[in-house]
């Protein structure tokens, strides 16, 4: 069941996605006119709908849309951490295509995987300690078994790196940008990717890390 603290919360999430895509947005030199106010509003918009399409389609036709809903909003609230992460270290290194790729993508993983654990434990598979919003987070480093579904997490996680990185260094190392720059196509090449490991995660989050 959504509640009007899940739209809350999906809000908040999308404002900080919106964020971090224009840091990204940044690196690829795309811009356009209030892109600062709109990209972040503009989200935050779509995730509040986005939640409320995954309840009813749980309500009236399986219930784990629901849970995918708002697994999608935090999914692409960790990748645009990622993203943000991988174009920074891009842009500093030069580095674009090549078997390195998959060592630079790392980071920015890694720190969504750490954003990404938190939310699902927290919110969408909903652990037993209560969170109300995003000024609830202290209660990551309280009492009550935060982190003791962590180790399955990081497991399914890795494996979902090991593909994310795999089709990133396979798109960009053998395959052509067909005509895109090269930090553009990079970019394509994560968006597959994260594709690919969303689906891995969201079912190994469900039946393996966080089952009830």
């Amino acid at each position: 069941m959504i509640t009007g603290r899940d739209y809350l919360i999906a809000g908040e999430i999308g404002i900080l996605t919106g964020i971090f895509a224009l840091v990204s947005l940044f690196f690829i030199n795309i811009s356009f006119p209030y892109d600062k106010v709109a990209v972040p509003l503009g989200i935050a918009v779509l995730w509040v709908l986005g939640v409320w399409l995954g309840g009813f389609l749980g309500k009236h036709v399986a219930p784990f849309f629901t849970q995918f809903g708002k697994f999608a909003a935090t999914g692409f609230f960790s990748a645009s951490i990622d993203f943000a992460a991988l174009n920074f270290i891009s842009y500093l290194t030069g580095i674009t295509a090549g078997v390195v790729v998959g060592w630079i993508n790392i980071p920015g993983f890694l720190l969504a995987v750490l954003n990404g654990y938190v939310w699902n434990k927290l919110w969408v598979f909903k652990s037993q300690t209560r969170f109300r919003s995003l000024i609830d987070l202290n209660l990551v480093w309280g009492k009550g078994g935060v982190f003791s579904d962590f180790p399955k997490f990081l497991l399914v996680t890795v494996i979902g790196l090991l593909l994310n990185s795999g089709v990133i260094i396979l798109l960009t190392t053998y395959i052509s940008g067909l005509g895109f720059t090269a930090q553009i196509w990079l970019n394509i090449a994560k968006v597959a990717a994260n594709a690919l490991a969303m689906i891995w995660n969201f079912a190994g989050y469900k039946f393996i890390v966080f089952r009830k």
